[in-house]
């Protein structure tokens, strides 16, 4: 098991890069096998999330170099389209090769995926999708088998604008036979870069950051070189974490409109921001502010960004409440934070938070992904030292994010193995 042991108090103040978004980055990965050919992509963060969809590629048969941030992927001789159920129940985000696989070889079998414990997270949609284009669908044992002799063009009806089951539906459609119209799709800037890099590689696809995408099928892709989008949600944790300090922060390597519902709520906070092109410099106020939250789909306040506000918002001054749209369990954290000090009134999918002097360190628990960050941050605040367990889950999504902490000031020790 793996921790962090963070000093608290410490003031961050500096310069740092945004890494390349793990949620753009996986889809676009999964997208690499229907170019039967080479890929190459920049800007790749470094994170648990990113090897194991890389093992997933490589047990197709692709071959997989990586230095530093840049990956090439080499999809020339995949053979197999079967998804290992290990690999599945890692990370959710692996039922994004399914897509892919039956665009490329109109079959896969997979198990249900795993992920992160924040409530239920059906891919129903997803199969709703693939039925639409014409796919057949069998279950048998915890699998799943899709198979079709041909994929073709349709209108497909999202009963929810799934990130996704936009991505997959997507991905099936690019070599389809004929057109395919994705009603009610997810809008999300994640979704805007897969288009961007699927037309670049030849695909004909208009409408993403809408909620409707026409994809027009093409019989093949072509081999590219592409640089993935900044992550927005590592992007506005390291804006909290030294807002929640009191610090200053030159943050680079951004896109300051994926972050705009988060940016506006630090203003409400009282933090001074001077945007620019692709960096944001926030100063944060002597005491933050009491703020209001309700998370919805992008261009809403997004839910991956709900815990770590939280977190910074139990230092503020007042009373805040937040509303979580989307994920009905996504609260356990809260049960973390109040042994460190904090106040939190949770009734079903409410959460009142209430502003107190001082967090004091203690041994906390990393939930999931996003309130394993929240526990960082608490810790970068709170009184004498604490140490967060299975931050196995931080791993899955953030790229060295101590070492990034600790260059602007912050203290804190990686410890393996403990």
């Amino acid at each position: 098991m793996t921790r962090y042991v963070i000093q608290g108090g410490k003031k961050l103040e500096g310069e740092i890069n945004a890494s390349g978004s793990k949620n753009a980055s996986l889809p676009i990965l999964a997208a690499t096998i229907l170019n039967n050919g080479i890929t190459k992509l920049y800007n790749v963060p470094d994170i648990h999330d990113i090897k194991v969809m890389l093992q997933i590629l490589k047990g197709f048969g692709c071959k997989i170099k990586r230095n530093s941030d840049k990956v090439i992927i080499d999809a020339r001789n995949i053979s197999k389209y079967e998804i290992p159920e290990n690999l599945m129940r890692e990370m959710r985000s692996s039922v994004m090769v399914v897509g892919a696989l039956l665009g490329r070889f109109k079959k896969a079998k997979f198990s249900y995926p795993g992920g992160c414990d924040i409530g239920a997270r059906p891919i129903d949609l997803h199969l709703k999708a693939f039925q639409n284009l014409g796919i057949n669908i069998e279950e048998d044992s915890g699998y799943i088998e899709c198979s079709c002799d041909k994929i073709i063009g349709t209108k497909i009806q999202l009963d929810f604008p799934s990130v996704g089951a936009t991505e997959n539906a997507m991905l099936t459609a690019i070599l389809a036979d004929g057109d395919t119209t994705i009603v009610n799709a997810a809008m999300e800037p994640e979704i805007i870069d897969l288009q961007n890099f699927l037309n670049k590689m030849g695909a004909k696809i208009i409408g993403a950051g809408t909620n409707e995408i026409t994809i027009k099928g093409v019989p093949s892709l072509k081999d590219i070189g592409y640089k993935i989008i900044p992550d927005r949600i590592e992007a506005g944790t390291l804006l909290c974490c030294v807002a929640a300090t009191g610090g200053t922060l030159n943050l680079k390597n951004v896109i300051p409109e994926h972050l705009a519902p988060v940016l506006d709520k630090l203003e409400e906070c009282g933090c001074k921001l001077d945007i620019k092109q692709n960096e944001i410099l926030l100063q944060a106020p002597k005491k933050l502010k009491a703020v209001d939250i309700k998370t919805m789909p992008y261009p809403g306040f997004p839910t991956d960004m709900q815990a770590i506000f939280s977190s910074m918002l139990q230092l503020a001054k007042g009373t805040s409440v937040i509303i979580e749209n989307i994920f009905e369990n996504r609260y356990k954290y809260t049960n973390e934070l109040k042994r460190m000090g904090g106040k939190y009134k949770i009734e079903g999918r409410t959460a009142v938070v209430t502003g107190v002097r001082k967090l004091t360190g203690v041994n906390v628990n990393a939930t999931d992904l996003r309130g394993g960050a929240a526990m960082v941050l608490a810790g970068l605040v709170a009184k004498g030292t604490t140490t967060i367990n299975n931050i196995e889950y931080i791993l899955r999504g953030y790229d060295n994010l101590d070492k990034k902490l600790n260059k602007l000031g912050a203290k804190i020790a990686k410890e393996e193995g403990v």
